[in-house]
C-alpha cells in the first residue's frame, strides 16, 4: 500500500509539473538519412572512438608498435598529462587573479567613492560592471560564439562521442578566459567554475593536436595522437584539471571526470587523470604561495582552501537529521524548479530573442548587468542597519569593516560607526566573500531572516534571468550562494527552536549549498568530495552525504539534471547510461527503421562514390563482395571520412575493376593511419573541394584496404535494451544488424582470454569450452561476418 501511494504521488507531481512549459518539442530534425540536426539547422557528428582495424592500422602495428615505441607513446602521454595540469592550472591562477582584482578594485573606488556621495558611487559602479559585462559578450558574440554558457554539456557530448563543431577550437579558449573575467567580474549572477572545466578541456586538445594551425601556433613535435579515441583520454584530463583548479579539490576533479562528463573510464586512464589533477594542485599552490607577498593583489590571501568551516560545528544530534533532511528536500525542489525555470526561459530566447543578431544579445546582457547592479546596490540602501555584536577577544574578523573595505560585517550607507548592513555583506561583495560570510562559524545573529529572505528571492531569479545569456557562465557558485541562504534559514529555526549552543549557521549553510546543486546537477560522490574540500571539515561528511541523497532523489521526481537538460536543448543527442524503458520491448531490426542500407561493393567505380556522398549523408557504408559461388558476403565497413581522404590523393585509382592483392607492391603502406583522422580543429574534407577530372571519375578503388574487417554485428532480434548498452559502453559509432547466423564456429569464455605464456602470443591458439578452434581470431571474425541481408543500425551517423 505505501509503495502504491508513493508511486502514485510522484506521478501526479510529474503530472503537475508537465504543465510547466518544456523545451523538448522540436529540438531534433530528422532529414531522412540518419543525420540528427540541431534547432539551429547546424549538424552535430559523431565521433569515431572504435579502433578501426584497416591495413594501415595493422602494417602500425606490425611495424612501429613494438615495445619501444609502445613505452615511447606511454611516456608521451604521461608528459601530456603533465603540460595539461601545468597550463590548466595557470590559466586558473590568470582568471583568479584577474576576476578577485577586478572585483577588488570595482569594491574599492565605489566604497570611497559613497564615502561622498552615494549616488556617484551608484554611477560608478552601474558603470564598471557594464564595461566588464559588455567586454564579455562582446568576445563572444564578435570571436567566438561557441564560448557562451558553461561548455560542461557540449564537453559531456564530445566525451559520449558527438562532436559540435568550435567547441575546442583556439578562439573558444580565449574567449572562455577574458569572456569569464568580464561576466564574473562584472557582478553578474555566475561563476567561472563552469567556464575552467570548458577551458581545461579546450587546452588538452590543443595540445593534443600540437596547437592552432589557423593561427600558426602549432607544432609537429606535438602532434602525436590524432585519433578521436586518444584525444577523448587528453579532454577527460583537462574536465578534471578544470575542476580541479576551479575548487582547488583534485579529488573531487577526478571524481567529477568519472561521474558526471565521461562515458567510458578505464583505470589506466584514471590514474593520468588523478595525476593531472595533482599537477594542477601543485600549481595552484605554489602560484598562491608567490601570490601572498602582496604581488597578486587580492588573489592568494584566502589560501588554498576556498571557504574553511574547519572551526563550525563539531557534532550533531539525532534531533537536527529531521531539519537536515529538510533541507535536503527542499534543494530538489528549488533544484528542479531552477533547471525547468532556466529551460524554459533558454527556449524562449534561443527561438525568439537570439535568432535578430548579435546586437540583441550584446543589449540582452547589458540590461542583465544594469539590473544586477541596481539590484545589488538599491536593495541594501533600503535594509536598515544593525548594531555590531558583542567581539569575540579571539576572533579576527572587524565589526564594521573600515570604510572602503568589504567582507563581513559591511558598513553600508549606516549613520553610526559601530554598525554593519547584513544584505550588503551578501550582496555587495564579491562572491567568494559572500559564500565565506554565509559559511561563517560563531556569527549567530549576523543576518536577519528578512534579509536573508529578500537575498533568496532576488538572487535565485538573477541567476534564472542570467542564465542562458551570451558570455561564459557556471551554475556552481550562483547554486552554491542560493542553497546557502535557504540553509542559514533553516539553521537560524533550529538554533532558535533548540536552543543549544553547539548548533551552528554556518553549517547548515553549506548543507544547503549541497543540497540545491545535488537537486539542479543531480551529482552525489563527486560533489560530496568538492564540498568536503573546499571547505576543510570532514565531519560534516555524512550530512552532506544524507542532503545529497536526498535532494537528486526529489530533484528526479521532476526532470533530469541541468546539464543533461541544456544538451538537450543544444541538440546534443546524449546516450545516457540507462536505456529507456520502451527498448525492452523493441528489437535491433525495428530500431534500424525502414531506410534502405546504402552498401558499397568491394571493387567500386569512382563516379558511384562520388555519386553515393552527393545523394545521401551517411557516415558509414557497408561493403559487399561476392564469392565464387555467387554468394553476397559483408567484408566490412567504410567510413564516409576514409573514403573522402581516398578521392583527395588519387593514389589508390585503379584502371581494373578487378580486385587487388591489398598486401603488393607496397599497397598497404600508401596512408599513414593519421591520415584518416579528421582534425578536431575543421569539419574535415568536404567533397565540394575535391577536383576529380573526367578520367578520374572512370577510374576504379579497390576498398578492402580501407574498411574496417571485423565491425561489430548483433543479431536482428536483439532487445533493443542490450543493443543500446553495447553501443554506449563500447563507444560505437555504427553497429550491424544481420539476421541470426546459421552456424557456429567458436565459443569463448572467460579462461580463453586469460594467456598465461606471453612469448607464444602470436602462436597461440583459443580453447573453447565446447569447440576447439583449430584458426586465429580473424578468421573466426570473417566466418561471422556469413550472411545474406545485411542491415546498418544507423542508430547515430
Amino acid at each position: 500500500m505505501l509503495s502504491n501511494h508513493i508511486h502514485n504521488g510522484i506521478e501526479t507531481a510529474r503530472l503537475a509539473w508537465s504543465q510547466i512549459p518544456n523545451s523538448e518539442e522540436s529540438q531534433f530534425v530528422d532529414d531522412g538519412v540518419g543525420l540528427l540536426k540541431k534547432n539551429d539547422g547546424s549538424a552535430v557528428e559523431s565521433l569515431d572512438y572504435e579502433v578501426i582495424e584497416n591495413f594501415a592500422y595493422r602494417e602500425e602495428q606490425a611495424h612501429r608498435r613494438r615495445k619501444l615505441y609502445v613505452s615511447y607513446l606511454l611516456v608521451v602521454k604521461w608528459f601530456f598529462a603533465l603540460l595539461i595540469g601545468i597550463c590548466t592550472g595557470l590559466a586558473a591562477v590568470f582568471i583568479n587573479i584577474s576576476v578577485e582584482n577586478f572585483a577588488g578594485w570595482k569594491y574599492s573606488v565605489t566604497f570611497n567613492i559613497i564615502q561622498k556621495s552615494y549616488v556617484a558611487g551608484f554611477i560608478v559602479y552601474i558603470l564598471i560592471n557594464l564595461v566588464l559585462v559588455y567586454s564579455s559578450v562582446y568576445i563572444v558574440t564578435q570571436f567566438s560564439p561557441a564560448a557562451a554558457g558553461s561548455g560542461i554539456p557540449e564537453i559531456k557530448g564530445y566525451l559520449n562521442g558527438v562532436d559540435t563543431h568550435g567547441i575546442l577550437l583556439f578562439r573558444t579558449l580565449i574567449g572562455k578566459i577574458f569572456g569569464s573575467i568580464g561576466s564574473v567580474g562584472g557582478g553578474l549572477a555566475l561563476g567561472k567554475e563552469g567556464p575552467l572545466v570548458h577551458t581545461g578541456a579546450c587546452i588538452a586538445s590543443l595540445l593534443g593536436q600540437g596547437g592552432s594551425t589557423k593561427y600558426h601556433l602549432n607544432s609537429r613535435w606535438f602532434n602525436v595522437f590524432k585519433s578521436d579515441r586518444d584525444r577523448r583520454d587528453l579532454v577527460t584530463c583537462g574536465c578534471a584539471a578544470g575542476v580541479a583548479a576551479a575548487f582547488r579539490a583534485p579529488v573531487g576533479g577526478v571524481l567529477f571526470a568519472l561521474e558526471e562528463v565521461t562515458s567510458w573510464w578505464r583505470s589506466q586512464l584514471m590514474w593520468r587523470v588523478f595525476f593531472t589533477s595533482a599537477i594542477v594542485a601543485v600549481v595552484v599552490r605554489t602560484a598562491m604561495g608567490w601570490c601572498k607577498s602582496g604581488k597578486c593583489g587580492h588573489f592568494g590571501s584566502g589560501g588554498f582552501i576556498i571557504w574553511d568551516v574547519s572551526d563550525g560545528q563539531e557534532d550533531y544530534s539525532f534531533a537536527e537529521l529531521f531539519p537536515m533532511a529538510i533541507i535536503g528536500v527542499i534543494g530538489g525542489l528549488l533544484g528542479a524548479l531552477f533547471n525547468q525555470l532556466t529551460l524554459y526561459i533558454t527556449t524562449w530566447r534561443r527561438n525568439r530573442l537570439h535568432k535578430k543578431g548579435n546586437r540583441v544579445k550584446i543589449i540582452e546582457a547589458c540590461l542583465v548587468s544594469v539590473l544586477t547592479s541596481v539590484i545589488s546596490f538599491g536593495l541594501p540602501l533600503l535594509r536598515k542597519c544593525s548594531p555590531c555584536p558583542e567581539s569575540d577577544p579571539a576572533s579576527s574578523i572587524e565589526c564594521p569593516r573600515p570604510p572602503g573595505m568589504y567582507g563581513n560585517y559591511v558598513n553600508f550607507f549606516c549613520s553610526k560607526e559601530n554598525e554593519y548592513n547584513d544584505l550588503a555583506t551578501i550582496f555587495f561583495n564579491t562572491q567568494d566573500d559572500a559564500i565565506r560570510n554565509l559559511f561563517s562559524a560563531k556569527t549567530i545573529n549576523e543576518y536577519s531572516s528578512q534579509s536573508l529572505l529578500t537575498f533568496l528571492v532576488m538572487f535565485y531569479a538573477l541567476a534564472v534571468v542570467t542564465f542562458g545569456t551570451a558570455v561564459p557562465s557556471g551554475q556552481f557558485v550562483p547554486g552554491i550562494m542560493i542553497g546557502s541562504t535557504y540553509g542559514r534559514l533553516v539553521g537560524m529555526f533550529v538554533v532558535k527552536y533548540y536552543r543549544k549552543l553547539n548548533i551552528e549557521e554556518g553549517t547548515y549553510a553549506l548543507l544547503g549549498a549541497a543540497s540545491f546543486l545535488g537537486g539542479s546537477m543531480r551529482m552525489t560522490v563527486s560533489l560530496c568530495v568538492i564540498m568536503v574540500e573546499i571547505t576543510n571539515n570532514l565531519k560534516l561528511l555524512p550530512l552532506i552525504m544524507l542532503v545529497l541523497l536526498i535532494s537528486k532523489a526529489v530533484g528526479d521526481a521532476f526532470n533530469d539534471g541541468i546539464y543533461d537538460e541544456q544538451a538537450r536543448l543544444m541538440g546534443i543527442p546524449l546516450l545516457e547510461s540507462k536505456p529507456k524503458y520502451e527498448m525492452r520491448n523493441m528489437t535491433a531490426k525495428e530500431a534500424c527503421g525502414s531506410g534502405r542500407v546504402v552498401s558499397l561493393p568491394r571493387v567500386v567505380k569512382v563516379s558511384d562514390v562520388v555519386s553515393i556522398l552527393q545523394s545521401n549523408k551517411h557516415n558509414g557504408f557497408p561493403v559487399i563482395d561476392h564469392t565464387r559461388s555467387g554468394e553476397r558476403l559483408v567484408i566490412g565497413l567504410v567510413l564516409r571520412s576514409h573514403l573522402l581522404v581516398i578521392l583527395q590523393s588519387k593514389v589508390d585509382f585503379q584502371h581494373s575493376p578487378l580486385p587487388s592483392d591489398p598486401r603488393s607492391a607496397g599497397r598497404s603502406i600508401r596512408h599513414d593511419s593519421g591520415e584518416f583522422a579528421k582534425p578536431v580543429s575543421s569539419k574535415g574534407i568536404c567533397l565540394d573541394d575535391i577536383h576529380l577530372t573526367s578520367e578520374d571519375l572512370e577510374m576504379y578503388i579497390d576498398l578492402a584496404p580501407f574498411l574496417n574487417p571485423s565491425p561489430y554485428i548483433v543479431p536482428e532480434d536483439m532487445s533493443l535494451t542490450k543493443v543500446y548498452n553495447l553501443f554506449r559502453q563500447l563507444g560505437l559509432r555504427h553497429l550491424f544488424v544481420v539476421p541470426r547466423p546459421s552456424r557456429v564456429v567458436g565459443l569463448i569464455t572467460r579462461k580463453d582470454l586469460l594467456i598465461e605464456d606471453e612469448e607464444n602470443m602470436n602462436t597461440l591458439e583459443l580453447q573453447s569450452a565446447s569447440v576447439r578452434i583449430e584458426h586465429q581470431i580473424k578468421r573466426l571474425t570473417t566466418r561471422n561476418a556469413d550472411v545474406e541481408r545485411p542491415l546498418l543500425s544507423d542508430l547515430l551517423a
